[in-house]
């Protein structure tokens, strides 16, 4: 095998949690670019299958699933539901995520723990669930899409919650990294600065000083450009990586 074919994934099954839209559904079209099928989940089924339509228009295998990942038993069930329907899974990557903005005195601890039963419970459950197959079948990959938000305090916007959910999402990547390494399985994570989505408007005006001066490359990313990290992690590419944080914010951290 040459370089460029460690990063194939033919072959392969792909589970990609949030996969409908933004950053999940760029990195979806990424994977199944080099290769692999891929399934996506939304909270509801219709934006899952609107998105899986799109892929297949690609040439893309791909399957919608509805998943809410803050469920443990709506992902036991999902994760079955793929693995029978659609094939084991080789990789997961748990994108799923929510943000709340607010003062810390005036966040409801309902706001708080929304978060964190998203951002941190999901990734616990869906790895746990993929992982424990993944074992049985001698391996696999696993990415987390933590943010370089686990270790700044953004800028104007207030987010205590969502700030400490990705750091804990780094360190639960090391964690199982470290734990599940004898089974076969890599665990890594990506750190994403800030992208234009719709859930995040980086492009608009009042965001500059914020958002594009303070990175050395003085831009925002844009979704196409995390699928080949993406790619990266999940391939054999990165066959020697396992509980590393990979930041993609064009430099933003470096000062």
């Amino acid at each position: 095998m040459n370089a460029m074919q460690k990063f194939s994934l033919e072959g392969k099954v792909a589970l990609v949690t949030g996969g409908s839209r933004g950053l999940g559904r760029a990195m979806a079209e990424a994977l199944g670019d080099a290769g692999a099928a891929v399934a996506v989940t939304a909270r509801t089924l219709a934006p899952a299958e609107a998105a899986a339509n799109e892929l297949r228009g690609l040439g893309i295998r791909a399957y919608g699933v509805q998943l809410e990942v803050s469920d443990v038993e709506d992902v036991e069930r999902a994760v079955e539901q793929v693995s029978t329907e659609f094939g084991e899974i080789d990789v997961l990557l748990n994108n799923a995520g929510i943000g709340v903005a607010g003062r810390a005195f005036e966040t409801p601890d309902e706001a708080w723990h929304e978060v964190f039963s998203v951002n941190v419970d999901g990734v616990w459950y869906c790895s746990r669930a993929v992982g424990r197959r993944m074992a049985q079948r001698g391996g696999g990959t696993i990415v987390n899409v933590g943010s370089m938000s686990a270790e700044i305090v953004n800028q104007p916007r207030w987010q205590a919650s969502y700030l400490s959910s990705k750091a804990a999402v780094h360190q639960l990547t090391k964690a199982l990294a470290a734990e599940w390494a004898p089974h076969g399985i890599r665990v890594n994570a990506m750190a994403p600065g800030y992208f234009l989505t719709e859930m995040s408007p980086v492009d608009q005006p009042e965001f500059k000083q914020w958002c594009v001066d303070p990175a050395a490359m003085k831009r925002y990313g844009l979704p196409p450009e995390l699928g080949p990290v993406a790619i990266f992690l999940a391939s054999e590419a990165s066959s020697f990586m396992t509980g590393s944080v990979v930041k993609v914010d064009g430099g933003f951290t470096l000062f």
